[in-house]
C-alpha cells in the first residue's frame, strides 16, 4: 500500500494547516529601499501565493538594526508593523500562508551601511563593509536572543502564520556553531554543546514568546547541514545539533540548508557562478577585487535536481520531526521523490523567482518544466532588485516606502 503523501494535499505545520506541501523559500527581495514594506515587496510575495504555493517566506527580517546584511533591509520595530500587516493580508487574500524569516546576520552584517555595530563569535573582518564585527559578550548574546523573541511577538502582531529562525549560512547562530569561525574558549566556544547554546537559546526564547502571546503560529528554523568548507560545520555535528533542537521541543519543522555566505555561497545555490555580474554591482576597488579573486570565493558546483537530498536523508533517518527539503526542487518528479523519501515539505527559490505561477501549472500538468537554467545571475540582482534575468525586468526604483516620505 502506497502511503506516500501527495505534494498537493493539505498538511499541518505545527498549528497551521497549509493547502499543500510547497513553500516558497526565503530569497532576499531587495524591495525595501527605506527598510519598510513597499508595493514591490507585496507584489513579490503575492504572485507566488496566487501562483499556488502553500506559504511564502519573507526574507530577511532582522531582529535588530545591526543584524542586517545591509542597511535597506527591514528590521523589527513598531514603524514596520503596519506595512507588514498589509503584506500578510495580501497573501492571506490569495489563500496562502506567510512566514517571517527572523535572524541576526552576525559576521555577515554590514556595519557600514547599517550604521550599527555588528557582532560575531570573535572579532571578524567583513570585506564587503570594510568593517570589523565586534566579539560578542555574554550580554550581547543575550540581547540578540531576546531580540529574536521580540521579533516573534512583532510577527504575531503583523499577522504572520509562522516564523523561520535563521540558524544557517554562518549568520550569528551559525557562526557560533562553526568551529572554523568560533574560536572562543568560554561557555560559548570549544565543544559543540557550548557552540550550540546560541542556536538553542534563540529557538527556546522564540517558543516561549509565541506561547506567551497565545496566538498559534508555527516556529521553524533554517539549519546548515554543512558549510561546505574544511573545518566548518560538518554533517555529523549538524545532525547532533538538530537532535538537540528536536529534544528541546521548540520547533515545528527544520528547513535543511548548506553553504556559507562568508566563505562558500555557491555550495547552496549550485550552477553557474556569476562573478562578472557580482563585480558589476560594486564600485572600484571592490569591483576589481571580486573580478580577480571571485572564482576562489564563488566556487562552482554542478546543478542537479534535489542536490541537497543526499545529506538531508541522513537527517531524515535520525529525526522524527517534520523536515523541509530545499535545493533543486523544480518539477513534479523531484517533489514526489522528496515525499517518497519521507520529507514533509519542499521549499523552492529560484524556480519561483523565474515563474511565480509555476506551482499552479505543475498541478494542472505534471510534465511542466521550469525555465530556470541556474545561471544564478539573479543572485547579483540582490544589489538592485531581485529578479530573474530570463523572465523579468527589474522594477524601477521609484517605489514609495509605506509610512515614509
Amino acid at each position: 500500500m502506497n502511503t506516500q503523501p501527495n505534494v498537493f494535499t493539505p498538511a499541518k505545520l505545527g498549528p497551521v494547516t497549509l493547502r499543500n506541501r510547497i513553500i516558497k523559500a526565503a530569497t532576499f527581495e531587495a524591495a525595501t529601499p527605506n527598510a519598510l514594506v513597499t508595493d514591490d515587496l507585496i507584489t513579490y510575495h503575492r504572485l507566488p501565493a496566487a501562483g499556488g504555493v502553500a506559504m511564502t517566506t519573507v526574507a530577511y527580517l532582522a531582529v535588530s538594526p545591526g543584524g542586517r546584511t545591509e542597511g535597506k533591509q527591514i528590521w523589527w520595530r513598531p514603524e514596520a508593523i503596519a506595512g507588514l500587516g498589509e503584506l500578510t493580508a495580501a497573501i492571506h487574500a490569495e489563500g496562502a500562508a506567510i512566514s517571517a524569516q527572523i535572524g541576526h546576520a552576525g559576521p555577515v552584517a554590514n556595519a557600514r551601511s547599517n550604521k550599527a555595530k555588528a557582532y560575531a563569535p570573535v572579532r571578524f573582518f567583513n570585506p564587503l563593509s570594510m568593517r570589523f564585527a565586534k566579539k560578542a559578550t555574554k550580554d550581547d548574546i543575550n540581547d540578540v536572543i531576546d531580540a529574536h523573541a521580540n521579533a516573534a511577538r512583532f510577527a504575531i502582531q503583523a499577522g504572520f502564520d509562522a516564523v523561520e529562525i535563521h540558524l544557517g549560512h554562518n549568520y550569528f547562530a551559525s557562526a557560533f556553531l562553526s568551529p572554523l569561525i568560533n574560536r572562543r574558549d568560554d561557555e560559548f566556544g570549544g565543544s559543540l554543546e557550548n557552540r550550540a547554546k546560541v542556536a538553542r537559546g534563540m529557538v527556546q526564547a522564540v517558543r516561549r514568546a509565541v506561547e506567551a502571546e497565545g496566538t498559534p503560529i508555527a516556529v521553524t528554523a533554517k539549519l546548515n547541514m554543512t558549510d561546505g568548507v574544511r573545518g566548518g560545520i560538518s554533517t555529523e555535528e549538524s545532525l547532533q545539533t538538530a537532535k538537540w533542537l528536536e529534544e528541546d521541543g521548540g520547533l515545528d519543522a527544520i528547513e535543511l540548508t548548506a553553504g556559507s555566505s562568508l566563505v562558500n555561497p555557491m555550495y547552496l545555490f549550485r550552477g553557474d557562478a556569476p562573478v562578472k555580474e557580482f563585480a558589476g554591482a560594486f564600485k572600484p576597488p571592490l569591483r576589481w577585487g571580486i573580478r580577480m579573486t571571485g572564482k576562489k570565493f564563488f566556487r562552482e558546483y554542478p546543478y542537479r535536481e534535489a542536490y541537497l537530498l543526499r545529506d538531508a536523508k541522513l537527517f531524515r533517518a535520525e529525526l522524527k520531526m517534520p523536515l523541509i527539503l530545499l535545493g533543486g526542487i523544480t518539477n513534479r518528479e523531484t517533489m514526489d521523490l522528496a515525499m517518497a523519501e519521507g520529507f514533509d515539505f519542499v521549499a523552492m527559490g529560484r524556480a519561483l523567482l523565474a515563474e511565480p505561477d509555476l506551482i499552479n501549472r505543475i498541478q494542472a500538468d505534471a510534465s511542466v518544466r521550469s525555465v530556470c537554467n541556474h545561471n544564478n545571475q539573479c543572485m547579483a540582482a540582490i544589489y538592485s532588485r531581485t529578479h530573474c534575468v530570463l523572465t523579468q525586468s527589474p522594477l524601477q526604483s521609484s517605489s514609495v516606502s509605506r509610512g515614509s516620505t
